[in-house]
């Protein structure tokens, strides 16, 4: 099976800044670039950090409301220093988290996930920037066609990976929904085959009704 990577789904044009990009020279980037976080890199091309439009608001919250009616949020130290930096190293989210080409979905998906961010720079081995990756661009797998995740599913998965007969397993695939029918010789192999299935590129869920021609999984009775 083929699973994309982060290199095929990344941005390789990035928009980037410099330590010292001021913060009007900031918020230009990201409106004339139709962006929403740009890196910030060293010299030589290494992202030190990322910085979103929630970095940059952050300096209006922090501003009173002429009206008195909203009190000024309450940042701490850290959050305070970076709404009263007018840099972009002062302003910036750091250190940047970042994601290798080679990654597949599932990486880059689990490290946002775990990290709570919503896009990774991509850099190669001497860690400098290759280019960028949102949830955006993970989430255009599932705009895969139903015809290619059925392809892979019967051929790739079923027949070449697995060795089942066509005439035993099928998979019928609507709306990235896989629909699996037939049967198995082994009743541990349906959870596999459904494992399996759920890994493909495009696959939103996994269900059927399989049916096996020998329980392996439960323990044989001593007769008599």
């Amino acid at each position: 099976m083929h699973h994309r990577t982060v290199e095929e789904l990344m941005t390789r044009d990035v928009v980037r800044a410099r330590r010292d990009t001021p913060f009007k020279e900031l918020v230009r980037l990201l409106e004339e670039n139709d962006v929403t976080a740009v890196p910030v890199v060293d010299e030589l091309e290494r992202p030190i950090g990322v910085v979103s439009e929630a970095d940059l608001l952050r300096k209006s919250a922090d501003q009173a409301d002429p009206s008195g009616r909203i009190p000024v949020a309450h940042l701490e130290a850290r959050e305070r220093a970076k709404s009263e930096g007018s840099r972009a190293e002062e302003i910036m989210s750091a250190p940047a988290v970042c994601a290798r080409p080679e990654w597949t979905v599932v990486e880059a998906a689990r490290l946002m996930e775990t990290q709570h961010v919503k896009r990774l720079p991509v850099v190669d081995e001497a860690e400098r920037l290759l280019g960028i990756v949102s949830r955006g661009d993970l989430l255009r797998i599932f705009l895969r066609r139903d015809e290619a995740i059925r392809e892979e599913i019967n051929e790739d998965l079923l027949r070449r990976t697995l060795g089942l007969d066509a005439r035993d397993v099928t998979a019928e695939v609507r709306g990235g929904e896989v629909t699996l029918a037939g049967a198995v010789k082994y009743r541990s192999l349906i959870p596999v085959v459904e494992q399996l299935c759920r890994r493909v590129d495009g696959v939103v869920s996994v269900s059927g009704n399989l049916i096996y021609r020998t329980d392996d999984v439960r323990p044989a009775v001593d007769g008599g």
